[in-house]
């Protein structure tokens, strides 16, 4: 994670989830590798939109990854 935040300084960049484990309803990010560095914001959201399962967009102020995971069959309504 260092290295990613040393290589690209606050910045977006695009990475593909290699490794991660759960505590809580939090997933946290052990392993990565970079897909692409991002240059702005519209560029990130647009990215971000279009991420498949284990991809996410990061940006390197953050000094974690962190996931929030949420049990979606909570959320079902009432038929």
């Amino acid at each position: 994670m260092d290295e990613v935040r040393r290589t690209y300084p606050n910045t977006f960049v695009k990475i593909q989830i290699l490794d991660s484990h759960l505590e809580g309803n939090n997933k946290i990010i052990d392993d990565m590798a970079i897909i692409k560095a991002i240059d702005d914001n519209k560029s990130a959201t647009k990215e971000l939109m279009n991420c498949s399962e284990g991809t996410v967009v990061y940006h390197t102020a953050n000094e974690n990854i962190i996931i929030e995971v949420k049990n979606i069959r909570a959320y079902r309504g009432r038929i």
